[in-house]
């Protein structure tokens, strides 16, 4: 009897276990257990590098950006004078 026990509660382990280790929660230990240490600025210090140069990247297309949408907005300001009054000269 207990031998049937136990090999049920393996056979029910073994699903559960497989989906506490899809989870979210699960893959986040695996992440710190496979990292060790990664703060200390051992082997992640690549990835903070790589982290940066990408965080300036997307600094100067977002100023990039800000001057486009400046030159558009002073654009749209023109054409809308122009649709205002077209026969109205600007001096």
């Amino acid at each position: 009897m207990w031998v049937l026990a136990v090999i049920l509660l393996v056979a029910l382990m073994i699903p559960i276990a497989a989906i506490l280790v899809d989870s979210p929660l699960g893959r986040s230990i695996a992440r710190r257990l496979e990292g060790g240490g990664r703060e200390g600025g051992g082997a992640g210090g690549g990835d903070v590098k790589a982290l940066e140069r990408r965080i300036d990247l997307l600094e100067s297309e977002l100023a990039d950006l800000t001057r486009s949408l400046a030159g558009m907005h002073d654009e749209l300001q023109f054409v809308q004078r122009l649709l205002e009054d077209p026969k109205k000269k600007r001096s």
